[in-house]
């Protein structure tokens, strides 16, 4: 049914698109389930949540025809080889949050932030203060998508909240960047100040010889102590990274480390260094990742207010708090160009803040896909990164299959012609843009897609 408020948005998505922002107003805000979209989105199809995984799903990794959707039971495995035939082909039963993924050959990594009294699929959880209690990462062989095996684990420092690969030039090894956070002087293997993160190195033609080689401090300062004070006024202390997204064939990572972004030299893998960094004192409370664009001159970094459980987008917080902010890579510094947030406010109950995204592959643009939790789907062109714009949109409104504050996007990211949105509960969704910036992306073809190892734009039909 084409309702008025359905209408009213979709006039907002044109004159936003036309140039100016239109912030929605409470009477705007789609009924629970309702999906409203931008006229040049087309929502293919949705997959529901397998019923084998019973907690929320989490981040995304793309290869060949198949998407890899974690959750803190697993991990699923989908054939996308005709997106609008989407289907699931395997779950895999393996608890420990939140499977942050990376696919490489027949090799999965996932990444378990989730103490647990030992490192088998059958554990259970054990708290962090048990020197016996196991989190770190999980490798799987995924050559046989119907009966993926678990055939290695590597124990790390706080665990694993999010991995990086960084293949080797030779094609010998790959390298995982293990991003960790929250020391805490009670946990034997989670001690402060915790200024590091872990190395893994593994030998692809044995990768059960996987082993952390190196803990590097990049902060040999400390870090940002922290502002603490209550939310929404609070800023975190930097004790490791959140996340960090490499770009190997440039030599150059990022990494959003809770209270700094930072831009590294990953020439050497084994020994990545800091080369510059930047702080945001009065308007990020959490930096939360990282995305380059595709020529490595500018970075995006999200700001995780409230930590993906509270209502940030709406008139009380603002737009320069929980958003984009947008740096540019002057002489080898960061130098902060603009802030962007999605302008349609959304309801009391919904959790809503900038999270993880993917570049369209546009030579010549700059434009990203990014889940914004239940704040949907936003695709915003930063070409002009002193001026990003919103040119599409998807999303629903509060989801009532959930309690209030827990459902949404948790990824959204674009994968040869089609965006896939990782929902907490709702499944994976298909969308289809049809627009004269993003069509030409249409014709460019990856074998494979890690969002935090990127690569440059392969050539048309490649």
């Amino acid at each position: 049914m084409f309702t008025l408020r359905r209408a009213l948005t979709l006039v907002t998505a044109v004159v936003a698109m036309a140039g100016a922002v239109l912030p929605a107003q409470a009477a705007d805000i789609p009924a629970p389930g309702e999906i409203v979209m931008s006229p040049n989105i087309q929502h293919v199809t949705n997959v529901p949540k397998p019923e084998a995984l019973a907690d929320i799903h989490t981040d995304m990794a793309f290869q060949g025809d198949y998407a890899y959707v974690g959750n803190y039971y697993g991990f699923s495995i989908y054939d996308i080889k005709r997106p609008k035939r989407t289907s699931l082909v395997n779950s895999v039963v393996c608890p420990g949050g939140q499977m942050d993924m990376s696919v490489y050959g027949n090799l999965l990594f996932g990444s378990v932030d989730s103490s647990r009294n030992d490192d088998s699929c059958s554990s259970t959880s054990q708290p962090a203060s048990v020197k016996e209690s196991w989190e770190g990462i999980r490798i799987f062989d995924v050559s046989d998508k119907a009966n993926p095996k678990y055939i290695k684990s590597v124990e790390t420092n706080c665990g694993s909240h999010t991995n990086t690969l960084v293949p080797d030039r030779k094609g010998e090894n790959v390298y995982i960047y293990v991003s960790s956070y929250s020391p805490n002087a009670a946990f034997p293997d989670c001690q402060p100040p915790h200024d590091l993160i872990s190395v893994i190195k593994v030998p692809l033609r044995d990768p059960t010889a996987a082993a952390v080689i190196a803990t590097p401090n990049l902060f040999p300062d400390g870090g940002y102590g922290g502002v603490q004070l209550p939310y929404p006024d609070g800023k975190s202390a930097t004790t490791g990274c959140h996340d960090i997204t490499a770009f190997p064939e440039k030599g150059i990572a990022a990494g959003a480390c809770m209270g700094d972004g930072i831009l590294l030299d990953i020439r050497n893998p084994e020994q990545p260094k800091v080369t510059a960094t930047v702080r945001d004192e009065t308007n990020f409370a959490f930096w939360h990742s990282a995305t380059f664009n595709n020529t490595g001159t500018k970075v995006i970094f999200t700001d995780e207010l409230g930590g993906g459980t509270r209502a940030t987008c709406n008139e009380a917080i603002g737009p320069n708090r929980g958003a984009n902010a947008y740096y540019d890579i002057v002489n080898g510094k960061l130098q902060f160009r603009s802030y962007f947030k999605i302008s349609r406010h959304q309801a009391d109950t919904e959790n809503c803040v900038a999270h993880n995204g993917s570049l369209i592959p546009v030579k010549g643009r700059d434009i990203m896909v990014q889940a914004w939790y239940q704040g949907g789907i936003s695709v915003v062109d930063f070409t002009d990164s002193a001026h990003p714009q919103e040119i599409a949109f998807f999303e629903r409104g509060p989801d009532n299959t959930a309690p209030a504050l827990s459902g949404g996007f948790w990824s959204a990211y674009y994968y040869n012609g089609y965006i896939y949105g990782s929902d907490f509960n709702l499944g994976l969704d298909v969308l289809k843009i049809n627009d004269w910036r993003t069509n030409r992306a249409n014709g460019v073809k990856m074998r494979s897609l890690n969002a935090q190892t990127q690569t440059s734009y392969p050539e048309h039909g490649h």
